[in-house]
């Protein structure tokens, strides 16, 4: 299986996709492609790379997996594609996006490729799944992949802004160095979570702008 990374991507992670676990898990994944409809499409399972490049990273957040239904995953944790209906978890980081930043308008997409091009890298633990089956690509190793991203990114940049949303991400993101980056953690925006009062008021979006205006970045757009 051909692994599509951009050259920013490809360099950092080269010792990491020669690991005989990374060849038989992108065995596995061929092999789940063949037999089963899995998501996102093949050519976009490492689109959150693709989408934004190491040198213009800013911000990560993680997400379990991709969207299980036809048409919804394009690669990038909480986004769906422009014709998608806006899921419930990403209508609330919309919801909460826009008290946080006062922002008069609800985005219509649920399309986060904007994002992504500004830096905030949208990674999921495992990058594929099977239709209709939630969590279905968890035994494929993705998990040590995803662990190697996110640990080259804390030991490699600075002043990154993490962004942990519920246990699942909190505990993925646990050996971040946080003297070097900003780690924000919340409940999940799933509407569970969310109504619990997890979620809602958490501020992410004003609190990242404003640390990598500290920095003297720019901020994101959101």
């Amino acid at each position: 299986m051909q692994i599509d990374l951009n050259s920013s991507w490809q360099t950092l992670l080269s010792d990491e996709i020669e690991k005989p676990y990374f060849q038989n898990l992108m065995n596995d994944v061929n092999e789940e492609y063949q037999n089963h409809t899995c998501f996102p499409p093949k050519e976009l399972i490492f689109s959150a790379f693709n989408h934004c490049s190491l040198e213009d990273l800013k911000v990560v957040i993680i997400g379990q997996d991709p969207y299980h239904g036809y048409g919804e995953a394009n690669g990038l944790c909480f986004s769906v594609n422009d014709s998608v209906k806006i899921p419930p978890s990403l209508r609330n980081i919309y919801r909460e996006m826009n008290t946080d930043l006062e922002s008069i308008f609800m985005p219509t997409s649920g399309n986060l490729e904007s994002w992504a091009k500004q830096g905030v890298l949208l990674l999921n633990a495992s990058l594929t799944v099977r239709k209709d089956n939630p969590n279905s690509h968890k035994h494929l190793n993705w998990n040590l992949f995803t662990d190697a991203v996110i640990q080259k990114i804390s030991e490699k940049k600075e002043n990154v802004v993490f962004m942990l949303w519920g246990s699942f991400a909190q505990k993925k993101g646990a050996k971040i160095n946080r003297e070097k980056h900003l780690v924000l953690e919340s409940g999940h925006p799933s509407p569970m979570s969310a109504n619990q009062g997890k979620w809602f008021g958490n501020k992410h979006f004003s609190q990242a702008n404003l640390y990598l205006m500290e920095k003297g970045k720019s901020g994101i757009d959101w």
